[in-house]
């Protein structure tokens, strides 16, 4: 990867709508040699896909918690079936497994603390394997999806 590829993966993080044309002309290549580029950076898996970043407050989903997750057991079975239940779960918009205690933390948006409730009584409380769950309250976005190359020169 060099500072050309950087710079196209820069850009696109801003604007992943951003024509081929549009693209070329701002990291300074020809258009042949930057669609080359990109559909080289897709096919080797570094871009991933793209997507639309929605507002959750705008859709309802004004409330937001983190949840650590503490397993009984940490064998094979039990991190398949906990992990297979979380995928299942549409508020969940992020979990993560993590090395020591607690095993999992769990990025939940539901509309209020009324739906959390709901959702943490009926759902997560009943996850397969869970000793314990520890929630707090989101309080502000502070960085949110950071790019990964912002200035294209990383």
């Amino acid at each position: 990867m060099d500072a050309y590829d950087r710079k196209i993966l820069a850009e696109l993080q801003r604007d992943g709508r951003i024509s081929v044309t549009d693209l070329a002309a701002r990291v300074g290549l020809s258009l042949s040699p930057c669609h080359r580029r990109l559909r080289a950076l897709e096919q080797s898996g570094v871009i991933r896909g793209y997507r639309a970043e929605l507002d959750p407050a705008a859709l309802g989903l004004g409330f937001s918690t983190i949840v650590f997750v503490t397993l009984k057991e940490g064998d094979k079975r039990a991190v398949e079936a906990f992990e297979k239940a979380v995928v299942a779960l549409h508020q969940v918009v992020q979990a993560q497994r993590l090395f020591g205690d607690p095993d999992y933390l769990l990025q939940v948006l539901v509309k209020d603390l009324s739906a959390f409730q709901r959702l943490y009584d009926a759902e997560l409380s009943s996850l397969p394997g869970v000793q314990r769950l520890t929630s707090t309250l989101v309080m502000k976005q502070v960085v949110a999806e950071r790019p990964l190359f912002p200035g294209g020169t990383q």
